[in-house]
């Protein structure tokens, strides 16, 4: 097959008869008489090119050329009516070429060709762009296989703009970051970007924050107030711990999502806005649902789509060296003085702490180590804070007295304990969390009775 073509022509004789030359030529060949039922087939199928008539019975060529080019077709126009202002018109509205009835046969060929290296060119273009973008979003979030697919789920959200989004993940995890990256890779770019923290203002002041208020709408309201909402028309607003919004102010955004329209606060004027909304929460919003603490409409409006950021002790240690160098690279544009390269132990030493403060805890004890530093060349163990070190202290060779050699194993034998919890009894994940190998694991295992630790888990 050579590529697929969608002709769209209210006189059944045309399609019957350019189909069945485009059949003959080898493509797949789909057909329309009316602008709807084009549009249908084309969102169905998605057709390398479509060859489209000026005039339709239920829309005229030139309003379904826009719209299918901002679709991303490719559109040749084909008419028995051509004049060179409506080939203008047509070029300008995104054709790709504008042809005359009668054709000549030949010259139809050629340039469906040629639409069809121009498509074949756009999607490549297009993939390449969105797997750049994926690559982008993944630098920030790591590179396992879990972060790369979160990062790729991101950029697909990002191009559905008017998508609402809810960010889900313990404090820390990143997820204002990622809502800022939805925007910068979303339509909405050019657009302002807006966070409001739903915890940080009660009711009546965070009403006034998003929505506005008019002169005089409550004591000390001397002047008009424009609302977050109106700030960020066009762009992006996240609503960052979105599980704290007031109760009272639930119903209100509730109309915002399904409206498009708010009023400020002593106002009778509509206002209409272009608004992405993302919400964010490190809290359970199901379980605050099922409390009553928040309104099961509002959470199933805000939850179009779900990304849930894991803790950074879940993620591989892959990740973490990863995220690391990425916040060594941010902090040495802030401060220039103080090393942005880790020594090998302080790296592994780093995959092997849990993070419960997770990428915010992570860039603080990379500040303090880059201080401490001064003008090392690298970031060694001595620079981070005594609870990381800990465990590769225990791999060195130094000569201990017994009591301590106890106390160290004590701590190496909890710290395995708490790894093979986590990762479900699954040693090779352990494993490679400790940065040791399986057998290493094996044995550390056997000597420190943890058998059955995390077997619970796995089964």
């Amino acid at each position: 097959m050579v590529g697929s073509i969608l002709l769209v022509d209210d006189d059944p004789e045309i399609l019957s008869g350019l189909g069945k030359l485009f059949e003959r030529l080898n493509w797949e060949v789909l057909r329309a008489g009316t602008g709807r039922e084009a549009l249908d087939l084309y969102d169905a199928r998605r057709p390398d090119v479509v060859l489209l008539d000026l005039y339709l019975p239920d829309i005229t060529g030139l309003d379904l050329l826009q719209v299918l080019s901002g679709r991303g077709a490719t559109v040749v126009m084909l008419t028995g009516h051509a004049d060179v202002p409506t080939a203008v018109e047509a070029v300008k509205a995104g054709a790709e070429n504008f042809l005359a009835k009668p054709v000549d046969l030949a010259h139809l060929q050629l340039t469906m060709e040629r639409a069809l290296e121009q498509s074949r060119r756009r999607e490549r273009d297009r993939y390449f762009r969105e797997r750049s973008g994926a690559e982008d979003l993944a630098a920030g979030l790591g590179v396992s296989p879990v972060m790369r697919e979160i990062a790729e789920q991101a950029l697909r959200v990002a191009e559905a703009d008017r998508t609402t989004v809810l960010l889900l993940g313990e404090s820390g995890t990143g997820k204002g970051w990622l809502a800022e990256r939805i925007h910068s890779h979303s339509p909405r770019a050019k657009g302002p970007f807006v966070t409001v923290n739903c915890a940080s203002l009660t009711g009546d002041f965070l009403a006034s924050e998003l929505f506005g208020h008019e002169k005089g709408a409550f004591t000390g309201a001397k002047t008009l107030k424009r609302g977050l909402l109106e700030i960020a028309h066009g762009g992006t607003l996240l609503l960052d711990q979105i599980a704290e919004l007031d109760p009272g102010l639930q119903p209100r955004l509730l109309n915002v999502l399904e409206t498009r329209t708010f009023r400020r606060l002593g106002g009778t004027q509509e206002i209409e806005v272009d608004v992405r909304l993302i919400g964010s929460s490190n809290r359970n919003l199901q379980a605050d649902v099922g409390a009553g603490r928040f309104r099961e409409d509002l959470f199933y409006r805000l939850n179009v789509v779900t990304i849930e950021l894991p803790p950074l002790r879940r993620r591989g240690p892959e990740d973490i060296a990863d995220l690391a160098q990425r916040l060594l690279a941010e902090l040495e544009r802030e401060m220039p003085r103080g090393p942005a390269q880790l020594h090998p132990q302080a790296g592994a030493a780093l995959q092997r702490h849990s993070w419960p403060g997770n990428v915010r805890e992570l860039r603080n004890v990379l500040e303090r180590a880059r201080i401490l530093a001064g003008d090392a060349e690298l970031i060694r163990l001595e620079h981070l804070p005594a609870e990381i070190r800990a465990l590769p202290l225990l791999e060195g060779g130094d000569a201990r007295d017994a009591h301590e050699l106890a106390n160290l194993e004590e701590i190496e034998r909890r710290h395995i304990r708490v790894v093979l919890e986590r990762a479900g009894g699954n040693r090779t994940r352990a494993a490679a969390i400790l940065g040791i190998s399986r057998a290493t694991l094996h044995s550390k295992i056997k000597r420190y009775g943890l058998e059955t630790v995390g077997l619970e888990a796995a089964r």
